[in-house]
């Protein structure tokens, strides 16, 4: 994987080309290997290589074809180039996908979108035609930024090659809203103003006649799966072990993540059968056992004989790292678990240069407890006639993330309101850390809730779980789980991959019927049933625990200094103009009282927005 970034001016502005070699140079973490720009008449492209298929200097970027016309930059990985290569007639200069995308683009330009498997953001340069094509992946695994006006069209992997252009720097409202509900930024909102994402599964042309932008993949309802239940494992088995096989082709050490969970557990259980001395790495938490799975994670890495290696955290070097990550974040993103995914890639990132992850199962095939509590919320059962009636015994029960008891009581607290929603409305409960984030804010946006809304679930009539994991996989998925480890592994030179989210299981696990992935108790069924005689016994069945930083603690110890400079800065509040300057003032009573509930999360979330507002605007 790569950093990729570029203009085209369609003025005769001058200052870009010399933007272009700093845009280059912010993404050098990105791809520490090699590092290039190219200039054309009105287009400048700018390449930094993390060199994964062919490491030689033949597959360099940006890769210009024979003829001298065509240039490519690309970012990710096509696993199925060598087969695609097959069906061109072309005397390749190196072994590297990146070859074979250049001159699948030649020949059918933007119609090869739907041929390529694999990962991907790109620009593709016609300097005959003047043409420039920039194009995004299925599932938004690689990122693609950009920002046009009349003057000029700037493009980059992330944010902060765009601040190295002259781009008007203002707070976009809605998105401001929207982050401060979710802890990250949606679809294509940018925390500035002009500024977008290229959606998932999109590409755009941009030609003498104009900008145009397509999609050329969506997320449209599949057939329902009409084989049996039995039938369904198996073919969720075959499809797994054939994404994991796309995925271990490589020139450099490859190895995988595993947690202990199900999802990395079977990511590392198809890929030890292709490689015989696969290496795994796990973090363990040595102050929170609550939170520690490494006991689970080293009986897969037994069962499947891998070259195993735990990193064993504490709280310090949790601390340690939060200014590193709050430093290469370009954006507000204000999920906590990035520390500890930029700790793992580091650690990783020593080892080896590509990894696998079980990102997307959970989004697949329902694996949150927001998808379980979603299924049961509506059926006419007696524990939910109870649980209607808790809710004044449960606001005065202390709720928490980092506790057992403290999590159960959150969980009850919100299923309880969930019992009274609409289906629509549930998703959003659900999907929101922060209900009340208009009022932490002077100026709601008056406009574009609704239709951001309506564009990730239709409100009309009802929804079943299947529409519910859609947009979770237009929503969480490429705003908040594959932002993190995007960042977080280019921030150390890690490539991650992602088996789940090939293109030929993402459209099976669609395709089954709800009751397939959540039944009674139980979560991401299919999945856990079809490798229940695959990894060990011990791990079916189990709680999912994921992992919550301390932040509770750390607000009202370690960074209670920092917070109170950062957040709880009333002056600085007033003249900003951005918070409501009493409603944050009083998050800090709540902090220090008997039921701090959620509270860290929000102060976290304004903590996170104010660290890049003072670097961005000061």
């Amino acid at each position: 994987m790569c950093g990729i970034t570029g203009f085209k001016n369609f003025s005769k502005r001058d200052d870009l080309q010399s933007s272009l070699i700093s845009a280059t140079q912010s993404l050098h973490l990105r791809g520490p290997d090699h590092q290039a720009t190219f200039l054309h008449q009105s287009v400048g492209l700018g390449h930094t290589r993390l060199s994964i298929i062919d490491t030689s200097e033949k597959a360099n970027q940006p890769m210009t074809d024979a003829s001298g016309r065509y240039t490519l930059i690309f970012n990710g990985e096509i696993y199925n180039y060598r087969e695609l290569a097959a069906t061109l007639s072309v005397d390749f200069y190196s072994t590297s996908d990146t070859e074979v995308l250049l001159y699948l683009l030649i020949r059918d330009q933007e119609k090869c979108l739907p041929m390529l498997n694999g990962f991907f953001a790109f620009a593709f340069y016609d300097s005959k035609a003047e043409t420039l094509l920039l194009a995004r992946d299925r599932m938004g695994i690689k990122p693609l930024h950009y920002f046009q006006n009349d003057d000029f069209l700037v493009f980059g992997s992330e944010m902060k090659a765009l601040m190295n252009y002259p781009i008007p720097k203002k707070i976009d409202q809605l998105s401001l809203y929207w982050y401060l509900r979710l802890t990250y930024l949606p679809s294509d909102m940018s925390m500035l103003v002009g500024v977008k994402k290229l959606l998932p599964g999109h590409f755009m042309k941009v030609s003498q006649a104009g900008t145009d932008i397509q999609r050329y993949w969506s997320l449209e309802r599949p057939d329902i799966f009409r084989g049996n239940y039995i039938e369904a494992q198996k073919e969720t088995v075959r499809l797994l072990e054939q994404s994991v096989e796309r995925r271990m082709v490589a020139d450099v050490p490859l190895g995988s993540f595993l947690s202990g969970g199900t999802d990395s557990s079977a990511v590392v259980a198809m890929a030890s059968g292709f490689d015989s001395h696969l290496h795994t790495f796990s973090i363990g938490y040595r102050d929170h056992d609550f939170f520690d799975e490494t006991d689970y994670a080293e009986l897969v890495a037994k069962k499947f004989n891998t070259t195993h290696t735990t990193f064993s955290l504490t709280n310090d070097d949790l601390l340690n790292s939060l200014e590193k990550v709050l430093d290469y974040i370009d954006e507000p993103f204000a999920d906590s678990s990035a520390i500890p995914t930029y700790i793992l890639s580091n650690h990783v990132s020593k080892h080896i240069k590509v990894a696998l992850s079980g990102d997307g199962a959970d989004e697949l095939f329902g694996g949150y407890y927001k998808h379980l509590a979603f299924q049961r919320s509506g059926e006419h059962t007696l524990p939910n006639h109870l649980i209607r009636l808790l809710p004044p015994l449960l606001q005065h029960l202390p709720t928490s993330r980092s506790s057992k008891a403290g999590n159960l009581a959150r969980r009850a607290a919100k299923y309880a309101r969930l019992m009274k929603m609409s289906p629509q409305d549930k998703y959003w409960h659900l999907a929101s850390f922060n209900l009340q984030a208009h009022k932490f804010l002077l100026h709601r946006p008056e406009s574009g809730e609704r239709q951001f809304i309506n564009n990730i679930l239709h409100q009309q009539g009802q929804i079943d779980l299947n529409d519910f994991l859609d947009a979770d996989l237009k929503l969480v998925l490429p705003g908040d789980m594959l932002t993190k480890v995007d960042l977080m592994s280019m921030a150390n030179g890690l490539e991650v991959r992602v088996p789940f989210l090939d293109k030929d299981l993402v459209a099976f696990a669609r395709s089954l019927p709800p009751h397939f992935k959540v039944d009674k108790n139980r979560r991401k069924t299919v999945l856990q049933d079809a490798l229940e005689h695959i990894l060990p016994k011990e791990l079916h069945h189990r709680p999912k625990k994921g992992f919550e930083v301390p932040m509770l603690s750390w607000m009202k110890n370690e960074l209670l200094g920092s917070i109170e400079e950062i957040v709880f800065d009333e002056d600085h509040l007033r003249h900003q103009g951005i918070f409501n300057p009493e409603k944050v003032m009083s998050l800090k009573e709540k902090l220090f009282s008997a039921n701090p509930g959620d509270v860290h999360s929000v102060i976290w979330t304004i903590y996170v927005f104010q660290k890049w507002y003072g670097k961005w605007f000061s």
